[in-house]
């Protein structure tokens, strides 16, 4: 055996002994975000509650920006660096809220930590969302990351979140605002809408659903007199209290069971939102959500930005910004997500 490879042999197991395959992962470390004050005239909140309970009022105000986003190791620098934007681009930071999903598999408490080392002025929390009740619904799709059962907590935001919160801004976490969310949260939904999100519709539709779906006469029926449009799930406002009253949730449950009957469509999570909601969601403009930066769903090519003004960008896709900066082959515009990265690296220095 050469000297080369038992070197080699040796590091390995000297490896595998202090961070064996089996272990859980360890969780990155993050530096502290500074705290924002963007606005000397932001309304206090302090008494505007709908809780009857020992709740801090924010949590239940309906003056509070509310954001729900997931929270998991695989995607927690994507997370950190998405609220560290919110926050800068803020007019008024002190009044946002963030609901956190987890899984019920995943260390809550060291997700609930890193969020409280890196913005420990933040209100938050964290809701464990058990999975079972949708992993029994979930067909294999083109990508197996979008097969992760937490994808599917936007569609049970409603029932996770307390009653009290009436509307929510849904973000994914590979994102970053430049703009004021709560000009996002302040999307008017009508008299009737349950969602807003920008709305495609020179994408091809169709190509979201199999041929199964369309041949089949009473399926393709369910888009008569609605013109059905693209949207990402990704950026969405959502009045909770309508998806409440509508009982969204079972919806979507019955078009994904559906699915595991006939396969009516390949993408993960957003074709039964597309199903349910396309055509009668409140259009927002396009600049809330640049989507598409990560590239395909195959092989993350980088992508330039749709055309227009930009409020929000979205590495929806294969490709994320930090693990193509990590590698050392980053996109042109992953240098605008580069500056939101809170990750302390093990050989930084402080300034």
């Amino acid at each position: 055996m050469s000297q080369h490879l038992l070197l080699l042999l040796l590091i390995t197991h000297s490896l595998l002994l202090i961070n064996p395959i089996s272990a859980t992962p360890i969780i990155q470390k993050f530096k502290e975000a500074p705290q924002f004050y963007n606005s000397a005239d932001c309304p206090s909140i302090d008494d505007d509650s709908d809780s009857d309970d020992a709740t801090k009022p924010i949590f239940c105000s309906r003056r509070a920006v509310h954001v729900a986003m997931t929270l998991d190791a695989a995607y927690i620098r994507g997370s950190v660096a998405a609220v560290l934007s919110v926050l800068q681009h803020s007019s008024c930071p002190e009044n946002i809220v963030f609901h956190f999903v987890a899984s019920a598999s995943a260390d809550a408490s060291s997700l609930r930590a890193t969020i409280s080392s890196s913005f420990p002025y933040l209100d938050f929390k964290v809701y464990v969302f058990n999975v079972s009740s949708v992993s029994r619904l979930i067909s294999t799709s083109i990508r197996s990351a979008l097969d992760c059962p937490l994808n599917y907590a936007r569609s049970y935001l409603a029932d996770l979140l307390p009653p009290c919160v009436r509307r929510v801004v849904y973000l994914d976490s590979d994102l970053i605002l430049v703009d004021d969310i709560a000009k996002l949260a302040a999307t008017d939904l009508g008299r009737d809408s349950v969602l807003a999100a920008p709305e495609y519709c020179n994408a091809n539709f169709t190509s979201y659903f199999t041929s199964t779906f369309w041949s089949n006469p009473t399926l393709s029926l369910t888009f008569t007199d609605r013109k059905a449009c693209y949207f990402n799930t990704g950026v969405m406002v959502i009045d909770l209290s309508r998806w409440r009253e509508g009982a969204y949730t079972s919806r979507i449950e019955e078009w994904m069971a559906m699915q595991k009957r006939m396969r009516i469509y390949e993408l993960g999570s957003l074709p039964p939102f597309l199903l349910v909601f396309g055509g009668l969601i409140k259009p927002v403009n396009h600049r809330w959500n640049q989507h598409g930066l990560g590239g395909d769903n195959f092989r993350g090519l980088c992508r330039d930005l749709h055309p227009g003004p930009v409020s929000l960008l979205h590495w929806s896709g294969k490709g994320k910004p930090w693990a193509r900066l990590d590698a050392g082959r980053p996109c042109p515009l992953d240098a605008l997500w580069a500056p939101y990265d809170l990750l302390q690296t093990p050989f930084a220095l402080d300034s």
